[in-house]
């Protein structure tokens, strides 16, 4: 699905990724891990294009998209909630949502049926302006919007930083059906360890910008978890 080879990032003249390398199999969830500041989120924007690396390759599907302009990547299949969800605050929900529909070139009101059965409390706010949105109900709206460009891979940026426990569940319970569905595969940066475990297939953890420990959930034992991730 998707494969990442030897990714170099420098950002004002500081490398921040070193030879990335991990791939995330067709129809799994794979966690990406690893203390703050590691280079999670920008290997995350270096996948869709926000950030150029100056060495290494990206291909999704077997296509190479490392040279595509952002938009191309987005058309190729790839959805991204960042941290922070960037919604629309002035839009209502029904625009935010509208937005997901336009981008992929469907009709206004296509899929929205499905993302009102994930996520209920987003057809009872339609009129509500997206800025007046608790977080949770802001990335409810986020991932909502993503998932209406019907991605073959989506990309999750810490969806549970600052969400309140219930929609915390009801985001896992989201991740679950699709996985399940078999439709898309899923990338998820996760610090939460039980919410990783409980969702991924396959792990991925970095640290100083490179991939230093992989494979199945399986293999995620404390020892690991002591070696790089425990503060």
């Amino acid at each position: 699905m998707l494969s990442l080879e030897n990714i170099e990032v420098s950002i004002g003249g500081s490398q921040i990724l070193r030879g990335v390398q991990f791939h995330v199999p067709e129809k799994s969830v794979t966690c990406l891990m690893g203390r703050n500041g590691v280079g999670k989120t920008t290997t995350l924007r270096t996948i869709t294009g926000l950030l150029r690396q100056s060495r290494g390759r990206i291909t999704l599907n077997g296509r190479d998209i490392s040279a595509m302009p952002p938009e191309e990547r987005a058309r190729a299949g790839i959805g991204f909630v960042p941290q922070g969800r960037e919604i629309f605050p002035h839009l209502t929900v029904e625009e935010n949502l509208h937005i997901g529909c336009v981008a992929r070139g469907m009709k206004i009101g296509a899929g929205l049926d499905r993302i009102f059965t994930l996520f209920p409390i987003l057809k009872e706010f339609l009129p509500r302006k997206g800025g007046m949105l608790s977080g949770g109900q802001q990335q409810q709206l986020a991932i909502g919007r993503a998932l209406l460009t019907e991605p073959k891979l989506l990309i999750l940026d810490e969806p549970t930083e600052g969400i309140q426990p219930n929609v915390i569940d009801q985001i896992g319970d989201t991740i679950r059906l699709l996985r399940e569905e078999g439709k898309m595969s899923i990338l998820l940066v996760e610090q939460y360890l039980d919410f990783a475990r409980e969702l991924a297939d396959e792990f991925a953890i970095m640290d100083r910008g490179a991939v230093v420990a992989s494979g199945p959930i399986a293999n995620l034992t404390e020892e690991v978890i002591q070696a790089h991730l425990v503060v």
